[in-house]
């Protein structure tokens, strides 16, 4: 069983996926992205997006952490069903709805989303997902992330790089273990940046 780790709700537990169809970010690798984030000003009351939720473990951290609205999107019913359990019960201890469930596939879900509403995207898709596939579902993340947002995507340290989206620029890369987190942001010269 997996828990909140910091903040508001630190400590709490989650419930976890059963079987092995879904792939959890480790402790460690969760506990290192917080931190980076957190030192950054990238969680107090941000829109985060999180995709490809699994048990939206990583969407119930950034609202125990003070993220102003999470939506976690995951396309199988069963990780579904423990997200909004999850959800449920971090919206109980938070006495808010902080974190929202969507039962559908993240490309749906994309196209269904006001361009440039988040602020903050995690994405943790799978890490066999077709490399074609990634870089459309890229493609998607980049039109509804907000002009000075971030973007984090998980792969394997095995897997290739992606075919980044053209507005995007990776500014850092950290690798845990098996584990490769890319950090993005839109390239824009003129505007300064937001965080």
């Amino acid at each position: 069983m997996s828990r909140i780790v910091s903040g508001v709700a630190g400590g709490l537990p989650l419930v976890s996926v059963p079987g092995t169809g879904t792939r959890p970010t480790t402790d460690r690798t969760k506990e290192a992205l917080f931190s980076w984030l957190e030192s950054r000003g990238w969680l107090e009351g941000t829109a985060v997006l999180d995709l490809y939720a699994g048990s939206a473990a990583l969407g119930c951290e950034a609202a125990s952490r003070g993220a102003g609205e999470v939506l976690s999107v995951e396309r199988h019913g069963k990780a579904a069903g423990v997200c909004k359990r999850n959800a449920e019960t971090l919206n109980s201890k938070l006495g808010r709805t902080a974190v929202r469930v969507q039962n559908a596939s993240v490309d749906t879900a994309l196209q269904q989303l006001t361009p440039g509403q988040w602020d903050l995207i995690l994405a943790d898709p799978p890490y066999d997902l077709d490399g074609e596939q990634l870089n459309r579902s890229l493609e998607l993340m980049d039109a509804v992330l907000d002009e000075r947002g971030l973007l984090v995507l998980e792969r394997s340290t095995r897997s290739a790089e992606p075919q980044w989206p053209q507005r995007l620029d990776v500014i850092e890369q950290r690798d845990y273990g098996e584990t490769r987190l890319y950090f993005l942001r839109p390239r824009d010269d003129e505007q300064p940046a937001r965080r």
